[in-house]
């Protein structure tokens, strides 16, 4: 991922860039189009934070005052006034299910049960910015990778390196089987991401009940938070621990940039790209 982050300007954190784009104020937000958020990516993109972890956040004093937001006055997980979501991916079996679940953001939209996910802090985090209604489109589904699953349509087909089909040969598996299964799995959730926001934004109203199609709506951000799926892909990334390893990650990651703002019709959405640091300061 710190490739990424060099080649793209990424924060490891809190989303800057993209804040910082969208703090400037203007005419009355009754008067601007509905701002949209589409966050995507795989089980980090999803959130496995239970509530019942979110005491801890008072133990730093640089996270205590976010607690004070995420909670109302009865110290239950606050209910954004100004936010709405709809999110696919996180009930269910959490891997491949296209169930939607709606509202006004909360505690939830994570995966199954009461957790969060970064959907949470970002809305709470907008709404104080802006103060003004905003959409936040979610699609995660966990274990994706960006080569395969996730892969933008202007990648093309998946290719097979030499030392893939040496391995497949030497584990005498069925090349022609396995890459029928690569085919079909190749793409899915790339249209999947996209047919979903394409279904919201056809019908706000559906999400935001009191969205008026004459104020139209701006589609004011990308978040991609997902990558682990290919940082231990070894078999598609064999050189990953050499200068360069993860170039292929890089080149597919502007495909995605690219195929996005085209297939959204948002030829200039600001794009963020999420870090995160399992191992710490090795993993950066």
């Amino acid at each position: 991922m710190a490739v990424l982050q060099k080649r793209f300007g990424a924060p490891t954190f809190g989303l800057t860039l993209l804040l910082l784009a969208l703090t400037a104020t203007g005419a009355r937000a009754a008067d601007k189009p509905l701002k949209v958020f589409i966050l995507a990516g795989q089980s980090n993109m999803q959130g496995h934070a239970s509530v019942s972890t979110f005491d801890s956040l008072a133990d730093d004093p640089k996270t205590a005052p976010l607690l004070k937001e995420m909670r109302d006055k009865d110290g239950k997980p606050r209910v954004c006034e100004k936010v709405w979501i709809t999110s696919v991916g996180c009930l269910g079996d959490a891997y491949s299910d296209l169930t939607e679940a709606k509202g006004k953001l909360t505690a939830g939209f994570g995966a199954p049960d009461d957790k969060i996910g970064p959907e949470f802090s970002f809305g709470i985090t907008m709404e104080k910015l802006l103060g003004e209604p905003v959409l936040i489109i979610k699609t995660s589904w966990g274990g994706r990778s960006l080569h395969t699953d996730f892969r933008p349509p202007s990648a093309g087909a998946y290719v097979w390196s030499e030392y893939e089909l040496a391995q497949c040969k030497k584990r005498g598996d069925d090349l022609e089987k396995i890459k029928a299964e690569k085919l079909k799995a190749t793409g899915v959730y790339y249209r999947a991401m996209i047919g979903h926001a394409k279904k919201v934004l056809k019908d706000i109203k559906r999400v935001v009940p009191d969205y008026d199609e004459k104020q139209g709506y701006e589609l004011a951000g990308f978040v991609w938070f997902q990558g682990f799926n290919d940082y231990v892909s070894d078999w598609t990334y064999d050189k990953q621990m050499k200068p360069g390893g993860y170039d292929l990650y890089a080149e597919l990651l502007g495909h995605l940039i690219r195929d996005v703002r085209k297939d959204l019709s948002a030829p200039k959405m600001p794009f963020v790209i999420g870090v995160m640091g399992i191992g710490g300061e090795s993993w950066l």
